[in-house]
């Protein structure tokens, strides 16, 4: 498949700024793929499409703040650092993005904190956009990361122009949150509630935690035409072996077992037996998943609205099949659903 199939017209109204006032009651979009019919729902109806013995994977991630704000040397200049991954805990070693990039050479001091609490020195250009910085921070490293905390910022998405409120901490957060590495939530676990889950639980649904750590890599545009020459950035995974042995019961019983999110799908794809049941795996991934693909996990899947062009549509259309979710997509528009990260989610059956 070439990249421009995954082009869709998406007014800027659409785009979520905010997330729903009560993390279940966004909109559910449920689509069946034998049917092909579409369903409008808010997101807690998503109780009634499982039974007793279905189960549903999570992404226990937890985002950090990880955008920071500071000032150049000499200039002042204000430079927005973005902690992508930690290099090297003794060290303070951080891989990072910085902009405006252009204005960061090696050797550059940046200052954090109103009274420069925090100094960072550049020690390495890798990328266009990326660097690595050493902080210059003596003290123990509880508190190095605890200064890292107050200094840093929730990540939100850079399509969303507003500040970054108190109450962002919170819902951009899944409520299962657990394992710190993202700089991204796996954003169709937001729609969880703690009310929604017990429920859940009293139906008889199985809950199953995998940890990928979101990276920005997920959000990076495709650049080729031919999607066979695209490379995904590679993502840190875990997947336990209670994990396993819970999923490959309920695959052996013929039950649902639900991928909540596009995170999850990758992880769960990127472990698979001959037999088409999850392994334990402890590593890497940079798999990309687009149409035609045959999955060997999940049988359904919770998504949000994705952008056009981005890899998250094209698994979305590999698990869905591509003419039925572009249609979900043209009618996701016309009924008005928020996209995004705050937004709406659909039910892939």
């Amino acid at each position: 498949m070439k990249l421009t199939a995954f082009k869709f017209n998406l007014p800027k109204d659409c785009l979520a700024e905010y997330p729903a006032k009560n993390r279940d009651e966004s909109k559910l979009m449920v689509i069946d793929r034998k049917t092909g019919k579409f369903q409008h729902k808010k997101f807690k109806d998503i109780i009634n499409y499982f039974d007793d013995g279905d189960m549903m994977i999570m992404n226990d991630t937890k985002v950090f703040p990880a955008r920071m704000y500071g000032n150049k040397e000499k200039t002042g200049a204000k430079i927005e650092v973005f902690l992508l991954r930690e290099l090297n805990q003794e060290s303070r070693l951080w891989d990072v993005l910085v902009d405006p990039a252009r204005k960061i050479r090696i050797g550059n001091k940046l200052y954090f904190g109103e009274n420069d609490s925090l100094v960072a020195e550049v020690i390495d250009n890798t990328t266009s956009r990326g660097r690595t910085l050493r902080f210059l921070y003596d003290g123990p490293y509880e508190d190095f990361r605890r200064t890292l905390y107050e200094l840093g910022e929730t990540p939100l998405p850079k399509y969303i122009k507003r500040k970054v409120e108190e109450t962002d901490k919170d819902r951009y957060q899944t409520i299962f949150a657990k394992n710190e590495g993202a700089v991204a939530a796996p954003t169709a676990g937001l729609h969880f509630s703690r009310e929604l889950m017990k429920r859940l639980e009293i139906k008889g649904i199985n809950f199953s935690y995998v940890t990928l750590h979101v990276g920005l890599g997920t959000f990076r545009m495709v650049e080729v035409e031919d999607l066979t020459k695209h490379k995904m950035d590679s993502e840190e995974v875990t997947i336990p072996q209670k994990t396993v042995d819970v999923v490959n019961k309920a695959i052996d019983r013929k039950r649902r077992v639900c991928a909540v999110g596009t995170t999850v799908m990758r992880a769960v794809e990127t472990s698979v037996s001959v037999s088409g049941h999850l392994n334990p795996y402890t590593g890497w991934t940079n798999k990309f998943i687009f149409p035609p693909y045959d999955f060997s996990i999940a049988n359904c899947m919770v998504t949000n609205f994705h952008m056009p062009e981005s890899t998250l549509l094209m698994m979305t259309c590999a698990f869905g099949g591509y003419d039925l979710i572009m249609k979900a997509y043209k009618e996701a528009v016309k009924e008005k659903y928020r996209f995004y990260s705050y937004g709406d989610a659909m039910l892939i059956l």
